[in-house]
């Protein structure tokens, strides 16, 4: 398995940015897909996950602290996970990870910085 995302950069306090992660080793087919952030001096923390179900057994959840700002999806033909991020706050500025995990089998993306400043 395989995670590659991209997306990251610099953005002003209000703006918005897409992360994407592609996916190999057909991770769409068995794992639940993540992303986790973390911030010098702070733990990783999960922001956004969705599980492998379709339709009405798909299920999203998210960090309160991104709530209603942030929107995690997948493509399952393109086998990519994405997390729109909207109205991003400086508290928002991270390494953020794609993760794909199932039981107790986890699998990470090498990282993608968002640093929110003006």
């Amino acid at each position: 398995v395989q995670l590659v995302e991209s997306g990251g950069g610099l953005v002003q306090p209000g703006g918005s940015l897409r992360l994407s992660c592609a996916g190999s080793g057909r991770v769409f087919d068995y794992y639940n897909l993540a992303w986790y952030r973390q911030s010098p001096g702070s733990q990783r923390e999960l922001v956004a996950e969705i599980n492998t179900g379709v339709g009405s057994r798909q299920v999203k959840s998210y960090a309160e602290s991104v709530k209603g700002r942030f929107t995690i999806s997948r493509e399952e033909s393109n086998e990519i996970v994405s997390l729109q991020m909207n109205d991003l706050k400086p508290e928002d500025s991270a390494v953020y990870y794609c993760n794909a995990n199932v039981d107790e089998i986890n699998y990470w993306g090498q990282g993608t910085q968002v640093p929110v400043a003006s």
